[in-house]
């Protein structure tokens, strides 16, 4: 049986879920070319001529490859808890954005089209967006050469280090609006190839891992580049959930929301909801 060439992150959930699928643990299914690349990667790599079989995108990034690629309902990441934030020096009305330098890590990416759909009811009028890396964002905005900035993972948690005062948590405004997840991380598959097969193979390893958590331990810290056990293994409690194993009718009706919204804003282009399907 051919490889099959799959490109995911090193991050703890993206190494728990297809542990088993990758050391060959689930039956019948085609062994595991695997290629280690953060999201940002990936979200471009899908949308070019060299995409690879299987891949894990950000679902902002799926209009830009629906066309080749079908969304598979298992092994993405959804959640509760877990949005951006966006930060400023001190706290002001939201209103008070419009025309100000607001720093984003991708255009993207989930969290940058939470941000445009917050924008558009708070921030009355237009945005100077400026994308930088993720880990230069809070001290451009410390130091005063950005405005405002919007910030993803463990800036949750060290922001207030920096000076910084949180203007808006988007997963909360998300699910007060809408009562959804947020759609995180997609995988998504070639057209050519059997979604319903590779879903079910990636169902299997998620279980797998559920079932036998010790069993990814290795791998897992592997890629995890010196991260301390206990911040992967929460990690993976807060990304591998429910929606990992089946993405199920409030999973789709999440995905459905934030891009529809998307694409009625022009922030990503025109597409049939029904091709997530």
């Amino acid at each position: 049986m051919n490889a099959m060439k799959i490109a995911f992150s090193p991050c703890p959930n993206d190494t728990f879920v297809f542990h088993a699928w990758v050391h060959g643990l689930i039956p019948g299914a085609p062994p595991l070319d695997v290629m280690y690349a953060d999201i940002d990667v990936t979200n471009h790599l899908a949308a070019g001529p060299n995409g690879l079989d299987v891949m894990k995108i950000s679902y902002a990034a799926l209009p830009w490859v629906l066309k080749d690629y079908a969304l598979v309902p298992c092994g993405g990441a959804l959640g509760r808890g877990n949005g951006p934030l966006v930060l400023s020096r001190q706290s002001e009305d939201p209103a008070t954005l419009a025309g100000k330098r607001i720093a984003v890590p991708s255009e993207r990416s989930t969290a940058y089209l939470l941000f445009r759909l917050w924008a558009a009811q708070h921030a009355k009028g237009a945005l100077d967006i400026v994308v930088m890396p993720f880990h230069e964002i809070m001290p451009a905005v410390r130091d005063g050469s950005i405005d405002a900035g919007l910030v993803i993972h463990e800036a949750r948690f060290t922001y207030p280090s920096y000076g910084l005062t949180k203007l808006a948590d988007l997963g909360e405004w998300w699910e007060a609006d809408t009562g959804l997840p947020i759609p995180l991380g997609a995988i998504v598959a070639r057209r050519s190839l059997d979604r319903d097969a590779i879903a079910g193979w990636a169902r299997a390893s998620v279980e797998y891992a559920w079932a036998h958590p010790e069993a990814s331990r290795a791998y897992v810290a592997e890629h995890a580049q010196e991260m301390d056990p206990d911040v992967a293994k929460s990690h993976i409690d807060l990304y591998v959930n429910d929606f990992t194993a089946n993405l199920g009718e409030e999973g789709f009706a999440a995905v459905d929301s934030l891009l529809g919204r998307a694409a009625k804003e022009g922030l990503v282009p025109a597409f049939d909801l029904a091709a997530l399907r």
